[in-house]
């Protein structure tokens, strides 16, 4: 079993910026700046933005994704997604913790997906620890929503405008508010197509 920084980054254990392998992990953050730089600097064709955006995950993503640009990361390389997701402009997606997005997702504008927190102690907020974030299928994230570290969005459900997400969302549910709350749930006959 590896015993890599991204592996400990990645099963939520503390990571220090003072860990001596901690320049591996700035490696990639500074490859992904360079690409998002890329991405955001003038109109691209969707194919363009494509490229990039595999570029970025280090693997093909699908050619149904859409994505309206300025898109932000401060990683990139822990994010996967579905078949026919569209992310909206400016969003920021914190992923060093993973960021898993199935098919048929869509992300409003400005939504951000934060799987990184720093430790409470002042004295080693140099230390983060990651949660990943899972969002099911079929799932809409309404405008300037926040995704809090290690939470899954349940198949089907409507995240709504503003809210900000601190724990699991049930399928097939609405949630709104700070901190979201179940407001309603969908329809069983609504979820089949």
């Amino acid at each position: 079993m590896s015993n890599s920084i991204f592996d400990r980054d990645r099963l939520g254990e503390p990571v220090s910026s003072k860990d001596p392998d901690y320049r591996e992990i700035e490696a990639v953050i500074l490859e992904a700046q360079k690409i998002i730089a890329k991405m955001n600097a003038s109109y691209l064709e969707r194919d363009e933005i494509r490229a990039l955006f595999s570029q970025l995950t280090g693997k093909e993503v699908p050619e149904s994704i859409r994505i309206m640009p300025p898109f932000y990361t401060d990683f990139g390389r822990n994010i996967t997604v579905g078949n026919n997701v569209f992310i909206n402009h400016c969003c920021e997606f914190m992923d060093r913790g993973g960021i898993t997005i199935e098919d048929d997702v869509f992300i409003g504008p400005k939504v951000n997906l934060i799987t990184i927190n720093h430790a409470i102690n002042p004295y080693e907020r140099h230390v983060t620890i990651c949660k990943p974030i899972h969002i099911c299928k079929r799932v809409w994230i309404g405008a300037g929503v926040n995704v809090m570290p290690g939470v899954t969005i349940g198949e089907n459900s409507i995240v709504s405008a503003g809210a900000v997400v601190t724990k699991d969302v049930p399928p097939n549910t609405i949630v709104a508010g700070i901190p979201a709350k179940v407001i309603k749930e969908i329809p069983e006959e609504s979820t089949k197509q």
